[in-house]
């Protein structure tokens, strides 16, 4: 599976392999745990064919699906490299592996390509495995059959048959598998919308872990039976992974989308503005002026540095108003918390996002402050929540 870069990782992520290209290959320490899933699954049953050998294999059958998985996401970082995209980094974990990449530079018909770029590697392999297959010679005879024939053919079997249901797992048409950017570059190529397709897609996977759940879990049942235990534990760990990449695509894509509409302007409430030299008294005089509006202060450099706080506005003694500096009942903004009027987008959250305060002066092109913008209402602004 392909992945837009969000950020380099802030954490190890696990044991790095080595880099192709510049782009550092990643294992992951998830992987560890499928491995001794897959170890402890299929150990016991091959003993009753291989005894002391059985693990082994087990352990050769998970590092040939880890050999797999990597050259799917290498087709992916190849391709995207082709088209100039920056690669980050392959990663190699507990569901397979993904490649992060700069995709700021797609089209419709590029994202496609890189998507199934993957599968037809796996295809490829596949392809190939079956070639060393037939130069495998077949046994005729009980006494031909050799240990290390058999444990060869077996690993060869299971190289065909796991490379193609990676890769036509990974053709199904729905996020987060490769098969999405099917429908998010057809939804995209029809609206113009990038984030259209993107949400498109994630109901679409949505969809293929309801069929998948279906299938695999209540078909049996309804036929009287019941399904493996084995079998329900994967696809019940493996729906999860796809709801949950198909819920995050979604929510990522609704969120680019309110992106656009975000700005300091439209948010903010209007306030007014006083120098923070002044006194209680003289900020009461302004309350009775402007009722509703939050009171800014501004500093001797004219930019803003702090907001009036109603409570300990409110709760000064008459007697003391005039001796009692409106510092005393503001709550400081640090350095730079403040934005233009026509601050919008993305650009206007990247900003935000540095700042450690709960709200920001807005000002107008003469530096003027005209509103005060909160934190909540950004937050809601881009998740689409209403403010609590």
């Amino acid at each position: 599976m392909s992945d837009p870069a969000h950020g380099a990782p802030k954490r190890r992520e696990g044991l790095v392999l080595g880099s192709v290209k510049g782009t550092p290959i990643i294992l992951a320490n998830s992987w560890f745990l499928i491995a001794a899933v897959t170890v402890l699954i299929f150990g016991p049953q091959l003993q009753g064919s291989f005894q002391s050998w059985a693990y082994p294999v087990a352990f050769a059958y998970a590092l040939l699906l880890l050999f797999s998985v990597f050259i799917h996401e290498l087709a992916h970082a190849v391709t995207a490299k082709m088209f100039g995209w920056t690669t980050h980094k392959i990663v190699l974990n507990l569901w397979g592996g993904h490649t992060e990449f700069d995709f700021s530079k797609a089209t419709p018909g590029k994202a496609l390509m890189v998507a199934f770029a993957g599968p037809v590697a796996n295809f490829v392999l596949a392809g190939l495995g079956w070639l060393v297959k037939t130069a495998i010679p077949s046994p005729t005879t009980a006494d031909q059959i050799t240990m290390g024939g058999s444990i060869a053919l077996l690993l060869v079997n299971i190289f065909i048959w796991a490379n193609l249901l990676i890769g036509l797992f990974n053709v199904l048409p729905g996020s987060p598998l490769d098969g999405g950017r099917l429908v998010e570059s057809i939804v995209w190529k029809a609206t113009g919308v990038q984030e259209k397709g993107t949400i498109a897609a994630g109901w679409a996977g949505r969809i293929i872990v309801v069929i998948l759940v279906v299938a695999v879990l209540a078909v049996p049942y309804m036929m009287g039976g019941q399904p493996d235990l084995t079998t329900s534990f994967i696809v019940i760990l493996l729906a999860g992974f796809l709801w949950l990449g198909a819920s995050s695509s979604i929510k990522a894509a609704s969120i680019r989308l309110r992106l656009p509409a975000i700005s300091a302007s439209a948010l903010a409430v209007p306030a007014v503005s006083a120098s923070s030299q002044c006194t209680v008294a003289q900020l009461w005089t302004l309350r009775a002026e402007h009722r509703a509006e939050p009171i800014v202060l501004y500093g001797a450099d004219g930019r803003p540095a702090a907001v009036v706080d109603e409570n300990a506005l409110a709760n000064v003694p008459p007697q003391a108003a005039q001796s009692t500096p409106s510092s005393a009942v503001a709550r400081a903004l640090s350095t730079g918390a403040y934005v233009p009027e026509a601050a919008a987008g993305e650009e206007l959250v990247a900003y935000l996002a540095k700042l450690p305060d709960t709200e920001y002066a807005v000002i107008n092109l003469e530096g003027r402050v005209t509103g005060l913008l909160s934190q909540a209402k950004v937050v809601a602004a881009i998740t689409g929540k209403p403010v609590h």
